[in-house]
């Protein structure tokens, strides 16, 4: 019995690995790894520099458009990924300035930032929304957090959580700025590949600690059950 619950489970966590190992590949080949690639190739057959950086950008977009294929929606942040890059290339197109198309990083990350903190009032803040749309709203975790969110204190939660990742995404549009125009543009490009998974990774963890720390102090909020009696032996 205990054999066919193992089996049963390492069956059930198998297409969910697999599924974030397929994630991860598509970001290492898509967002980082090509880009790089094709523009220090493009670089090295002589096009210009804002040439080689709109070209890289094809990439991107191209696993944006698998994604989409794959699960058959566009998510927001595939949504954030094509603004920037339509941005990037209308900009570096009409100003000629590799500068502007480095920067244009900063305009979608701005952009979540500021709609992070513009619905923390809201009837749902966006961290939850992407929360629960992350969970699943019919899987068993959708359905608590929808009946968590009676409660104020689960609703404080995740206000300071859209607070703290709306500041943080300014704070990086801010780094991705001052990054593009003060570095080469191949350090630039380098890191406006590689900042954004190390800022998410470092709200990420944030949020997991801050997450825990609240879940143990409602633990310790929640007024011990009354013991029954145990029966007299009367022998």
């Amino acid at each position: 019995m205990d054999a066919r619950h193992d089996a049963r489970r390492t069956g059930a966590n198998t297409p969910a690995k697999g599924g974030r190992i397929r994630s991860i590949a598509m970001i290492a080949i898509f967002d980082v790894g090509a880009p790089l690639a094709a523009y220090s190739l493009l670089r090295s057959a002589g096009l210009p520099v804002v040439t080689a950086l709109v070209l890289s950008g094809v990439f991107p977009a191209l696993g944006v458009t698998i994604g989409v294929v794959r699960n058959r929606r566009l998510d927001v942040v595939g949504v954030l990924v094509l603004a920037g890059i339509v941005v990037g290339t209308i900009l570096g197109l009409v100003s000629h300035s590799a500068r502007l198309v480095l920067a244009e990083g900063s305009v979608p990350t701005a952009v979540f930032g500021f709609a992070c903190l513009g619905t923390v009032r809201a009837r749902r803040p966006l961290m939850f929304s992407l929360a629960l749309e992350f969970t699943g709203p019919d899987t068993a975790g959708g359905r608590e957090m929808t009946r968590l969110w009676q409660y104020e204190g689960y609703r404080h939660i995740f206000r300071v959580i859209s607070s703290v990742w709306g500041i943080g995404f300014l704070l990086e549009a801010a780094l991705r700025i001052v990054i593009a125009y003060n570095t080469s543009t191949g350090t630039a490009l380098a890191s406006s590949k590689i900042t954004p998974f190390i800022w998410l990774a470092i709200l990420s963890a944030w949020t997991v600690a801050y997450g825990a720390r609240q879940k143990k102090k409602g633990e310790r909020q929640v007024p011990p059950s009354p013991q029954t009696s145990e029966p007299t032996d009367l022998t």
